[in-house]
């Protein structure tokens, strides 16, 4: 049964890997590169290298993202190194030898779609569970370095430097355009990843839990039942709460859980944050009639 399921997990990364690379090759070389837009990033400084000497693109994404794998060798594991590491070549030499047509003049139709493709391609990548560009890589190791910087600052910081290089070597129109490139990648990314059915967990405080609980239940939620104490005032009174009710819903059922909610327990106190990910429990509900 192990090696059944491990049979099937490589296949399966292995598809999602492959369809990225095409699908990273076609927005770089089928949208952008006649353009001279680049993405953000360490695929946006390869790009811009390229631009400005003359050299290959592939060349240079092996170049500045190999160092970038190695670094991230210690923390992720080999497994993850050698996928990247396939998947890096694997994107530089479909650049090299794959006939990608120019697929529209239009700039603002390059930029968008051209960073829908490249995103698409490293959503569907770090699904198969490697990467495609190190820059994530790169802003994770040096925020763990300096506990100051966040992932997400040390990747602003970075495609702010590399879009001012663009404006600079290549134009501000250019550079603008390769912004438009990479909110739509990044955006691609995020839906690739987590899709359309992004998870939110919902944190209700109720003095009346029961109808809610067992609402929730009767629906094909699933629930998690904490025990919980309220404090509030200025000299940190106390109040008494049974029970606080956990649950985890897909994005598009959270009016539905809000209004069902409220509608038992108007003062219900209800919190929700987004979720990364979810494995395993009861997530969705049971369909409607």
């Amino acid at each position: 049964m192990y090696r059944q399921t491990n049979t099937y997990r490589i296949i399966k990364d292995t598809i999602f890997i492959v369809a990225g690379v095409f699908s990273a090759g076609l927005g770089i070389k089928g949208f952008l590169t006649s353009s001279n837009f680049i993405d953000g990033g360490v695929t946006g400084i390869s790009m811009l290298l390229a631009n400005l000497f003359k050299i290959p693109l592939p060349f240079w994404l092996l170049m500045i993202n190999l160092p970038f794998i190695g670094l991230g060798y210690r923390q992720f594991g080999r497994q993850f190194a050698l996928k990247s590491t396939l998947a890096i070549a694997g994107l530089s030499i479909s650049l090299a030898v794959v006939p990608y047509p120019d697929v529209t003049p239009d700039f603002l139709l390059t930029a968008v779609f051209g960073g829908f493709f490249i995103g698409a391609g490293i959503g569907l990548t770090i699904r198969g569970g490697a990467v495609l560009d190190g820059t994530e890589i790169a802003a994770l190791l040096i925020s763990r370095s300096n506990h100051t910087l966040k992932v997400s600052d040390v990747i602003l910081g970075l495609n702010v430097a590399i879009f001012g290089a663009a404006a600079f070597f290549l134009g501000v129109g250019p550079a603008l355009y390769s912004m438009i490139t990479y909110f739509a990648a990044s955006k691609t990314v995020d839906f690739v990843i987590h899709g359309i059915e992004e998870y939110t967990a919902i944190l209700i405080i109720s003095k009346n839990p029961e109808p809610i609980q067992k609402q929730i239940i009767e629906q094909g939620w699933g629930i998690t039942i904490l025990s919980g104490q309220g404090g509030y005032g200025k000299h940190g009174s106390h109040q008494e709460i049974e029970s606080v009710l956990y649950t985890v819903i897909t994005r598009l059922e959270i009016s539905r859980m809000r209004s069902m909610v409220t509608e038992l327990d108007p003062n219900a106190f209800i919190i929700q944050h987004s979720v990364d990910d979810v494995a395993g429990g009861k997530v969705k509900s049971l369909p409607m009639h």
